[in-house]
């Protein structure tokens, strides 16, 4: 081969190493294995299975903290639909795919983390070679519980009645799901670089999200109520800034000519999660853009009509407004007393004012 390298000194259990590529360090350094200093041994892999939506998948974060300190010397896989979000301290993100299905099921875990509740996801674990599975795995074809300690959120899934008795966030039942207690442990959500935004930093920035995802149409707030707050909020002397994806363009567009809110477009997500960087505050009802300015530490503002309030982590920055009336709509795709019309516009202005009060948030923004 014209060198002396041989393969008793490479070190392919080192963190670093790559097999078809060179690793990072010899990239930098031009070290090799026999003599490398950065040589970092895993002890064990773990692979965390938690697919979709963006919302859960960022949500589900808090855990790498505690696997980070627990499991030291770990390995650690992500399988998720949305490899933007994983942040940078997991080891492998791989997407679903097939070569990457493959690729796990021709690698030996020490343990695999399964918390999604649903057949696709189940089936991945029971196909992965594990020492141990925690939360959920295929029973005669269906998800069911790894363990006791999954039981707790596989019957909140199964019955409303339980589901709306539950008390746990649901970042205390994943924890729980691994035999951990939560203390707080915040998400992890990196913040994308490279974009710069036309925005007036004179006034402190809210975002206001005017959508609600596809499947629960519930949940959407009137378009007339957004531009009275939007109108309100430049009177008080804040600056709203509208926030959507492609399915709340058209209607972004329309508030923004009758309210005189700002509104830059839709962008793709790592772009949209920088703009979302830019607010101090957000308004929005239980989506992706919720998890994502949690992630980012803003205060929210949360409308919820159809889901158990418990199950929402703020870290005490934010409030959840509900409707004013009682209404039957639970975990319902439309409700038929148009409950979210009982949020009214002056409630959501004052619960802003007091998680951003003028002053205090001029002051912060401009630094």
């Amino acid at each position: 081969m014209g060198t002396d390298f041989q393969l008793k000194d490479l070190r392919p259990d080192c963190r670093h190493f790559r097999g078809h590529l060179p690793c990072k360090p010899h990239k930098e350094t031009g070290v090799h294995c026999k003599e490398c200093s950065f040589y970092d041994p895993v002890k064990e892999r773990i692979l965390l299975i938690k697919l979709g939506a963006i919302g859960d998948v960022i949500r589900t974060t808090p855990l790498l903290h505690r696997l980070k300190k627990e499991h030291p010397q770990a390995e650690i896989y992500w399988l998720t639909y949305s490899p933007e979000v994983i942040p940078q301290v997991v080891d492998q993100v791989l997407e679903v795919r097939a070569e990457n299905l493959l690729l796990l099921q021709r690698t030996r875990f020490n343990l695999v983390i399964n918390l999604d509740k649903d057949a696709e996801a189940c089936a991945i674990a029971e196909s992965v070679p594990a020492e141990r599975i925690l939360g959920y795995r295929l029973r005669e074809g269906k998800p069911w519980p790894a363990d006791a300690r999954a039981e707790h959120k596989f019957f909140t899934g199964l019955f409303d009645d339980v589901s709306r008795a539950n008390r746990k966030s649901y970042v205390q039942e994943i924890f729980e799901i691994c035999g951990f207690p939560f203390q707080g442990e915040r998400y992890i959500l990196d913040v994308p670089s490279g974009y710069s935004w036309d925005i007036d930093r004179s006034r402190p920035v809210v975002g206001l999200n005017t959508g609600c995802g596809g499947r629960w149409k519930s949940r959407l707030w009137p378009e007339e109520y957004w531009v009275e707050l939007a109108r309100n909020l430049q009177e008080e002397g804040y600056m709203p800034l509208l926030l959507g994806g492609p399915d709340e363009h058209e209607k972004n567009i329309r508030l923004a000519e009758k309210s005189g809110a700002t509104y830059l477009g839709h962008f793709p997500l790592r772009q949209f999660i920088s703009l979302v960087n830019q607010c101090d505050l957000v308004v929005t009802a239980v989506t992706m853009a919720l998890h994502i300015a949690i992630g980012l530490g803003k205060k929210v503002v949360l409308f919820n009509n159809i889901f158990n309030p418990h199950e929402f982590e703020l870290y005490g920055q934010g409030v959840i407004l509900e409707p004013e009336i009682e209404c039957d709509c639970y975990y319902d795709p439309v409700c038929p007393n148009d409950c979210m019309r009982y949020i009214r516009v002056e409630r959501v202005l004052q619960a802003i004012k007091e998680l951003l009060p003028l002053e205090a948030g001029k002051k912060d923004f401009q630094g």
